[in-house]
């Protein structure tokens, strides 16, 4: 199926010249607040232009890596286009990640630069130690000490430590603008199946990813009079963080952006009221801390719409938020990292509950059977996407981009379907799905099931190796406060909403559902609580 709305969209472009002619365009009138600090785009666009230079001047070189490890702050976007003005692509990564995950990065993007922040310094230097490609690690934000010199040499070598505020104030370099097809992004997947992938996204990748996030904001949700004002708490060094922040390189009207350092639901409440936001962008499990906020006593007034992606947004969260805030759209949307990010979208009147909209501008999905053929409607399958968004491929390792990339089409290892209105559905990713007795059950059936219970606050549902049924279903389920049900009484209840071949035999109480670093269930967890 193929998007509806097909809208021309910028090609042959690097991100840096259009970082740029956005900077021309609203510069001096789109603004960006963080922590009671504020900046317009034209002064953050000098900035970078500056970086840029001081970076240069640093070793960086066409082509090279930077990664960026680094909460939430100006200084994530500066460096971001910093590093696309120098012809350099952009790694980042979670500052969670631990020193040997960081580590492996660092090793296998080939970085010649690392720009951190002083509270993850030890870590980053930890995981710099003996790295032959690494230049020098950049230290930015407030209490950052002065720079200081490399020690050791061979695999004792610690790069130096440079200084983000004296590179920033080099002469502003002009535009080093790459073929479009250059890697602009280097992003490592959760490694939830493995070490952790790297994804190469170019610039035209990028810019086609937000091109669609920006069609849908401007002419696919409800409309908003004015002055934009759009609250991210999500973290810039997600896919879905990075491609949402691109979207203004596109940005025709002024607006304001608030930017996050990290979630928290009532500090998010509190800026929507303060600030009169239209709009925001989430993940569920941010959506589910909101709702365990007392959402009334906030003005929400101004919000018109929010967007969640990342992960399915279970049924009963959805029909709570609708309840609970009636006056607000919540768009469902699905996309992955080989995707960059965005693939569907709700259209302006909504998706049903379940949904997660239609096909992106510029996005073709078909749903792909075992045998290699196209679903018809109503029948599930393989997720599988085409269009300028897709990634050029894993880095360093063609057999592997060879079997995701077939005939031109990306196979996500999401299982999915269409409905007879053209809206898809995801039902559950391909390694997740648990057989039973040679019958296919999908843990996120279970889960909507155990959280229509009134006092489950949370659940997630993985396989247990089991001798004669091949695998049993398992469900981990957080309790409400107060809550009193038990782990037989939440099995009977199961049983009777859940056909015989399905309901989970075994529930085990948590206290609290094990998320990964991207707020995603951590399942690798839940197989290894299995364990104990």
């Amino acid at each position: 199926m193929t998007a509806g709305n097909a809208a021309a969209r910028p090609t042959g472009l690097s991100l840096g010249r259009l970082a740029e002619r956005a900077a021309e365009r609203v510069g001096d009138e789109s603004l960006l607040l963080f922590e009671d600090q504020r900046w317009t785009a034209a002064q953050l666009a000098q900035r970078a232009a500056r970086l840029s230079g001081g970076l240069r001047a640093a070793g960086l070189r066409p082509g090279d890596r930077v990664v960026v490890c680094m909460a939430n702050c100006p200084e994530v976007g500066i460096t971001y286009t910093a590093a696309w003005r120098a012809g350099a692509a952009v790694t980042p990564v979670l500052f969670l990640l631990s020193e040997p995950e960081l580590r492996h990065v660092l090793t296998d993007s080939g970085a010649r630069l690392v720009v951190t922040t002083p509270e993850f310094l030890p870590k980053v230097l930890g995981a710099a130690r003996g790295v032959e490609t690494l230049a020098a690690v950049v230290l930015a934000g407030s209490g950052a000490d002065a720079a200081a010199p490399g020690t050791g040499s061979g695999a004792d070598r610690v790069p130096p430590v440079l200084d983000y505020a004296e590179l920033e104030r080099a002469d502003a370099a002009p535009l080093i603008d790459p073929p479009a097809s250059d890697m602009a992004a280097l992003l490592y997947t959760g490694g939830t199946t493995g070490r952790a992938k790297g994804v190469v996204l170019s610039h035209d990748a990028l810019v086609a990813a937000s091109w669609a996030g920006h069609v849908a904001l401007e002419n696919d949700y409800p409309p908003i009079d004015g002055r934009k004002v759009a609250l991210s708490p999500l973290p810039l060094s997600h896919v879905y963080g990075l491609v949402v922040s691109v979207v203004g390189v596109h940005a025709t009207e002024p607006s304001t952006s608030l930017l996050m350092r990290w979630f928290d639901p009532a500090g998010w409440l509190r800026l929507v009221a303060e600030h009169g936001v239209h709009t925001s962008t989430l993940v569920p499990s941010m959506i589910r801390m909101i709702l365990t906020q007392p959402v009334a006593e906030y003005d929400t007034s101004s919000l018109v719409r929010v967007v969640s992606g990342s992960t399915a947004l279970p049924r009963e969260i959805a029909l709570e938020f609708a309840r609970r805030l009636p006056h607000v759209q919540l768009a469902e949307g699905y996309g992955c990292t080989e995707a960059a990010a965005i693939v569907s979208t709700a259209p302006r009147g909504g998706s049903p509950v379940g949904s997660v909209g239609r096909p992106a501008a510029g996005v073709r999905i078909r749903i792909e059977l075992p045998d290699g053929t196209e679903a018809r409607p109503g029948q599930a399958g393989e997720i599988c996407i085409c269009g300028p968004s897709l990634m050029s491929g894993y880095w360093n390792a063609p057999a592997e981009t060879a079997i995701a990339l077939r005939d031109g089409w990306l196979h996500t290892g999401d299982i999915g379907r269409f409905d007879e209105d053209g809206f898809l559905y995801v039902v559950d990713r391909i390694k997740d799905v648990i057989i039973r007795n040679g019958f296919n059950i999908y843990p996120r059936d279970i889960e909507e099931v155990m959280l229509s219970h009134p006092e489950v606050a949370g659940c997630a549902v993985v396989g247990r190796p089991d001798p004669l049924h091949g695998e049993e279903v398992v469900a981990f389920v957080q309790l409400a406060p107060n809550a009193t049900a038990t782990p037989e009484s939440l099995v009977a209840f199961a049983k009777e909403r859940i056909s015989a071949v399905k309901y989970p035999r075994e529930v085990r109480v948590v206290d609290a559902i094990p998320l990964t670093s991207v707020l995603k269930t951590d399942r690798r967890a839940l197989r290894a609580m299995l364990g104990g």
